[in-house]
């Protein structure tokens, strides 16, 4: 039981922290300067006059009086009571204006500290729901941002489809096109290269610039500018497959986008009684790298150049294909083209040795029949020798006749007969040396007609054997594709 008069004993008990609202300090401050206690000082005058205290009107400094109450505490000391005579320092108004001071103060005060109550109570319960309305409007303004994140890497996702898609069909088609060049090897190669070659083997004349050489020609020239437009086109494709990069692009936002929802969702569903939240002293000073402008800008960039590179592909596939196409009908008309001058030429070769073969035939036979001819007027000739022999004998026997014998009668006419037989037998030697100039010709003749046959004859082999045999590995159309 405290006395009556005495202080009460208080007792202020520091509030329990909270991670809510910092700690609120004790307003000891404010009991900082209490009344000094009553101390006997043995140097000091044990009573003053009421007059005294009204005389002294100078009021001393705050910090000299802070000095003055410090030294006095200092050397206070406490002595028991042992006056034996009563001595007054203050007045009863003294004493009833103190009290109605600390009335005042202490009213004031309770005042002051039920107005803070009040506000401070009041603060507490705006700051809660603002702090709640706060934290609901994160917690939406998260979930608004799930959803666009989730509508983005929907969209990267589709991209990214298409775009493999897309990478297969121009890699498949880029392969086609690899099959078909390397496929133009052959006929380059293997058949007109090497037709060529086999008919620089032809003989004589048969070594002429005809139609088939220079459709064998042509189809070079065409197979070589078929091939240097696939090069061109196979180069245009894999420069084109670096739309791989623009998929490694879309590769990587989409799982910026994964890791960015699965931090969103893990903050979204956070809440005040959730476990492992924390202080992290100094998080809202650090800036983020983009603006949500910039954010679905830096996305929808991406997927725009995925889609222009797409659209490139997809123009590049068509192109490869209407390419592909062109190529092997060029290449194909041209070979029939070639075929058919080279059925043409096969044809005219060998009427032209069947020909031969005839006029070869005729010519021997008129050689047999000539020599036959050489043989008859040899025969005429040696038959005209013995009536040559026998004119002649006769009429060198008659010129042998005496005198008057020697007459120019009827049988004279044997000089006659000898000159008929001569000239017989001139003409028919004539006739001897032209039917043996005339065998020679056909001997001639019929060399160069056989030489002739022979020349068509390996100009046969090297066109319809050679030459055809080879062309009929020729590739098919969907091989020039590229299919098989």
């Amino acid at each position: 039981m405290e006395l009556i008069g005495s202080t009460m004993t208080a007792t202020y008990a520091r509030p329990k922290s909270s991670h809510f609202l910092p700690a609120i300090s004790t307003m000891a401050s404010s009991y900082r300067n209490p009344q000094a206690a009553l101390v006997m000082n043995p140097s000091a005058s044990l009573w003053r006059t009421n007059s005294y205290y009204k005389s002294n009107s100078t009021i001393p400094s705050p910090s000299i009086q802070r000095e003055n109450f410090d030294l006095v505490r200092a050397k206070t000391v406490l002595y028991p009571s042992n006056r034996s005579a009563l001595t007054t320092r203050y007045t009863p108004d003294d004493w009833y204006k103190s009290n109605h001071n600390n009335y005042r103060e202490s009213e004031s005060s309770r005042k002051s500290a039920e107005r803070l109550r009040r506000d401070t109570i009041r603060l507490m319960q705006d700051k809660e729901q603002l702090t709640r309305r706060t934290q609901e409007n994160t917690s939406k303004n998260i979930g608004e941002r799930l959803n666009d994140i989730v509508f983005w890497k929907s969209e990267l996702s589709h991209e990214i489809d298409n775009m493999v898609t897309e990478i297969a069909a121009l890699n498949e088609v880029k392969r086609r096109l690899e099959r078909a060049l390397a496929e133009t090897e052959g006929p380059l190669q293997q058949v007109s290269q090497e037709c060529l070659y086999h008919r620089e083997r032809r003989m004589s004349i048969d070594l002429v610039h005809d139609d088939v050489e220079k459709d064998l020609i042509k189809e070079v020239e065409v197979i070589k500018s078929c091939q240097e437009r696939m090069r061109r086109h196979l180069d245009r494709a894999i420069a084109q497959l670096s739309n791989r990069a623009a998929q490694h692009e879309l590769e990587r936002d989409l799982s910026d986008k994964l890791t960015a929802q699965r931090i969103d969702q893990r903050c979204h569903y956070l809440r005040n009684t959730s476990d492992g939240i924390g202080y992290y002293r100094g998080i809202d000073r650090l800036d983020p790298i983009s603006l949500p402008d910039s954010w679905s800008k830096f996305t929808d960039d991406n997927i725009l150049h995925s889609q222009s590179e797409r659209a490139a592909s997809h123009k590049l596939r068509d192109e490869i294909e209407i390419l592909l196409n062109t190529t092997s009908n060029e290449m194909w008309n041209q070979f029939n083209n070639v075929n058919v001058a080279f059925t043409n030429r096969v044809s005219e070769t060998a009427d032209a040795k069947n020909s031969l073969q005839t006029h070869l035939a005729k010519t021997l036979q008129e050689i047999f029949q000539t020599e036959m001819l050489i043989e008859s007027i040899k025969k005429a000739l040696r038959d005209k020798e013995s009536p040559l022999k026998v004119a002649q004998t006769r009429l060198e026997e008659r010129i042998r006749r005496p005198n008057i014998e020697l007459c120019r009668d009827n049988p004279h006419h044997l000089v006659s007969e000898v000159r008929e037989i001569e000239d017989t037998i001139r003409k028919l030697q004539e006739r001897l040396m032209e039917a043996e100039n005339s065998l020679q010709i056909l001997v001639k003749t019929k060399v160069s007609l056989e030489h002739d046959l022979s020349v068509k004859a390996n100009s046969l082999f090297l066109d319809q054997e050679k030459c055809m045999s080879m062309r009929k590995s020729f590739p098919s159309m969907p091989r020039l594709v590229g299919y098989t």
